[in-house]
């Protein structure tokens, strides 16, 4: 064989070797993307369980003055309607929480890898901390189109019931997430369904920056020396998860309230955040900002613990079948 020939061989195998690896990393990616956006939802279905009647509570707070606490609105509510009113409008982010979460950890991955491809980097190298801030920030952009009608619809349920002390009989509008939907599009079509979308965006991306950075830091940090992140102790995952959902709230609370009031205000009230703003500033003052804050960290942590554990179990599992 000439020289000529082999080098003509070295080259065709280099390259066969080149597009076998650009195969499996494209078969690596494509699994990644599948078992984030699968455990994803299914994180996000256990945060609904173990956080909604607190979310209750702070939405409640957030749009009326007639609750001194967390406490007071869910014993008010359980007076008045029982346990079932502690679970009202669960039933449209339980059933909107797992495409949003699926599409929320999916977003995650897809920033991930958006930051590696900056920095030229593998799967295989640890990210840097800025690398994991613009991911979780990332993560929030595709979400907010699936969050803001879910959103609109929950906080519109929650408050139904409260304007008469409680009692949900004679101001009950809507029957549930789905009445709640065709009511809010045959009076103002899609624009009412997707009203507060900015809002929910400038809550969501440093609200995300915040949840993703924290776990991540304190899931290191609670890394024994020399063991993988994915060895973590259910224990562990359950404080950074936690900790990252309180790290979220630190963040989030002020553009939440300004969210829910421009969502729950009648058509018309508002013509934009900034007259929200305004609005709240003059007649409540800035600690109006923080109103919720008390049952939003209370239920942060065992919801997003919840959240956190259940997406590293699915990851676990999902990984292993797939």
């Amino acid at each position: 064989m000439t020289s000529e020939a082999v080098v003509d061989v070295q080259i065709a195998e280099s390259a066969q070797v080149t597009q076998a690896e650009n195969n499996s990393q494209n078969v690596n990616g494509t699994k990644t993307a599948i078992v984030s956006f699968l455990a994803g939802g299914f994180g996000g279905m256990c945060l609904v369980a173990a956080g909604h009647p607190l979310d209750l509570a702070k939405v409640r707070m957030q749009t009326s003055n007639q609750y001194k606490s967390a406490f007071d609105v869910l014993s008010k509510t359980f007076r008045a309607d029982g346990v079932r009113g502690l679970y009202r409008g669960m039933l449209a982010p339980l059933v909107g929480i797992t495409p949003v979460y699926a599409v929320c950890f999916w977003g995650y991955d897809l920033g991930q890898k958006i930051a590696r491809s900056f920095s030229k980097t593998d799967a295989s190298t640890p990210l840097t901390f800025g690398q994991i801030l613009f991911a979780g920030g990332f993560s929030a952009i595709p979400t907010t189109a699936l969050m803001t009608p879910m959103e609109r619809i929950k906080v519109i349920l929650q408050i139904q019931g409260q304007s008469s002390g409680g009692s949900s009989a004679a101001v009950t509008k809507y029957a549930g997430p789905l009445d709640a939907a065709k009511g809010i599009f045959k009076q103002s079509g899609l624009k009412g369904l997707y009203k507060g979308s900015f809002a929910t965006l400038l809550r969501d991306v440093p609200g995300s920056v915040a949840y993703f950075g924290a776990y991540e830091v304190i899931k290191k940090t609670l890394t024994p020396a020399g063991a993988k992140a994915d060895s973590l102790s259910p224990v562990a995952v359950v404080v950074a998860g936690g900790l990252a959902g309180m790290a979220n709230w630190a963040v989030a609370i002020p553009p939440d309230v300004l969210k829910t009031r421009l969502q729950t205000a009648p058509e018309g009230k508002y013509s934009g955040l900034r007259e929200v703003f305004v609005d709240l500033w003059r007649n409540e003052g800035p600690k109006a900002l923080f109103k919720g804050l008390g049952p939003a960290m209370i239920r942060a942590f065992p919801a997003n613990a919840a959240c956190f554990l259940g997406v590293e179990v699915a990851t676990k599992a999902l990984n292993s079948a797939l």
